[in-house]
């Protein structure tokens, strides 16, 4: 598998996964793994890691900038909200596509998603099958079809 021509390198696409639930995590990894398109999952398990991650502090130091997050809303240290509002407020963080994943269906959890700069809302389906197509279809979007900032 290798990543699309995009200024003729073949580097694998990072994706950072900000999920509490391991077998949530466990899920959608493997559902990434076994997708048609290159990438490396990175794996934190609430929001402060993530803008540790983000942010390349501490434990993080060397870690790739993520092409795309896919990102949890209820998780505990510091919620999917938190981190979304302190990503789109910085300046190195904003352009990176955030993806919330997330078991809320709830009209006011969307909505506020969206007005804190999310790029997507997808609420995790319940069958195994229907969140392995779920997790495909964003990758498949995000790295097929769209043009990612560099």
């Amino acid at each position: 598998m290798m990543r699309p021509a995009k200024d003729d390198d073949a580097l694998p696409f990072e994706i950072l996964l900000v999920e509490d639930d391991p077998a949530d995590a466990g899920l959608a990894k493997r559902a990434l793994k076994d997708g048609r398109i290159l990438c490396r999952v990175h794996h934190v398990r609430d929001g402060v890691e993530a803008l540790a991650f983000l942010r390349r502090e501490g434990e993080f130091a060397g870690v790739p900038r993520p092409d795309l997050v896919l990102l949890d809303l209820n998780m505990p240290r510091l919620d999917g909200r938190g981190v979304l509002e302190a990503m789109k407020g910085d300046g190195d963080l904003k352009t990176i596509p955030v993806v919330i994943l997330t078991t809320s269906d709830v009209d006011r959890d969307v909505n506020a998603s969206y007005l804190l700069g999310a790029n997507s809302f997808i609420t995790k389906p319940m069958d195994m099958d229907a969140f392995f197509d779920a997790i495909r279809s964003v990758e498949e979007y995000w790295f097929r079809v769209v043009r990612l900032p560099r």
